[in-house]
């Protein structure tokens, strides 16, 4: 795949960035290089490779699942000028 030069002026207006024409030769010659290293990159067998997040072997850290309030429930509700069992009140809007 090839980029003509009126395809890196849609680029440029989409991406929203100013491009003179003195530029479009070598921004296309640049896509260009991009889009063939990408072709060779689909080249690469990689049948029986596992994907993978890093190149060194690590495992995420796991938290338990568990549902809490996070024991902060006064604290959270404290500057409200008004509350009720944890609960944020606030005046009726709707009659």
């Amino acid at each position: 795949m090839s980029v003509d030069a009126a395809t890196v002026r849609r680029i440029a207006h989409l991406a929203r960035i100013a491009v003179t024409e003195a530029e479009v030769p070598h921004l296309q010659g640049e896509l260009n290089a991009m889009l063939d290293f990408v072709e060779q990159l689909s080249e690469v067998n990689v049948d029986g490779v596992e994907p993978m997040t890093s190149v060194t072997p690590m495992e995420m850290k796991k938290r338990a699942d568990v549902v809490d309030d996070g024991g902060i429930a006064d604290a959270i509700v404290g500057n409200a000028p008004e509350t009720q069992n944890h609960f944020f009140l606030v005046p009726k809007v709707v009659e």
